[in-house]
């Protein structure tokens, strides 16, 4: 993982808290009422208590009907999630190497004009709080009368919920996670307190204790806390030395056509396309 240093601008934790419906209703078509009965509260959602037996019901798991994560009206998220779809394949002899990957698909989605950059989280050990960093990307869409809506792009997200020994009805929840989250604040806190909760329940039903990178706090702080925002198009502990900031800034605004894959030594792996969109 990245150390923290970072030249990008500190956002606060709390930027993107507003209210959302109720995530069990949005994948599952399940009314509020019943999902409050099936999602512990937020506060609690890391303690061991609470009944485990119907998170391996039979029943239950063949009842659920196929999930539905976004709404096909936000037009621009779909447009989004094909961009970064489509950078992921291009890149994807980048794969071993994700902060580097993470920086191309970046420097992919700024030449096709979206605000995009790499966005860096970490915390401290308080209070049962394991401390810990972590890095994925976002988009700033400016909209009319000063809105701005920020769109969350994990480029492997699906991989971070995995647990041991997981009973059927998580396997079933977390296989109907978007292996590429790309999604707005509301949709990604659903998702962290479902998945945290079904976690918590899953372990315990197997009498193995929860580690502290799945408990709700942490998971919450990988995406939801106060974080850095850069557009260096490689990691901070070794941008300055292997680019100047002149070269750094040409590297991010690329030509409006192609742009230049850079591995981690700064090397162009292959020049921008030339000429117009």
């Amino acid at each position: 993982e990245l150390g923290y240093l970072s030249s990008g601008s500190e956002h606060s934790a709390h930027a993107d808290d507003d209210a959302s419906c109720s995530f069990s209703s949005l994948i599952f078509g399940l009314p509020d009422d019943v999902a409050a009965e099936n999602v512990s509260s937020e506060n609690d959602s890391d303690s061991d208590d609470g009944d485990v037996s119907m998170y391996d019901s039979t029943d239950m798991i063949d009842d659920l009907p196929k999930p539905v994560f976004y709404s096909d009206l936000d037009l621009f998220r779909i447009s989004l999630a094909t961009k970064v779809t489509k950078a992921l394949e291009m890149f994807s002899f980048l794969k071993s190497n994700k902060p580097i990957l993470r920086r191309n698909v970046m420097t992919y989605l700024r030449d096709f004009g979206y605000n995009a950059a790499i966005c860096k989280t970490k915390w401290e050990s308080s209070g049962g709080l394991k401390a810990g960093n972590y890095e994925f990307l976002d988009v700033i869409r400016s909209e009319s009368g000063n809105r701005i809506t920020r769109y969350f792009i994990d480029l492997d997200f699906a991989a971070e919920f995995e647990i041991a020994r997981p009973t059927n009805y998580y396997e079933r929840l977390s296989h109907s996670l978007p292996k590429i989250f790309v999604g707005k604040s509301e949709e990604l806190k659903q998702m962290l307190k479902v998945m945290s909760d079904a976690g918590r329940r899953s372990l315990k039903s197997k009498d193995l204790s929860i580690p502290p990178w799945r408990k709700h706090r942490f998971m919450q702080n990988k995406w939801l806390g106060a974080y850095k925002r850069t557009t260096n198009v490689l990691p901070a502990a070794n941008s300055s030395a292997l680019l100047s900031p002149s070269k750094q800034t040409n590297v991010v605004k690329c030509r409006s056509v192609g742009f230049s894959a850079v591995d981690a030594n700064g090397h162009l792996l292959f020049p921008a396309a030339s000429g117009t969109r």
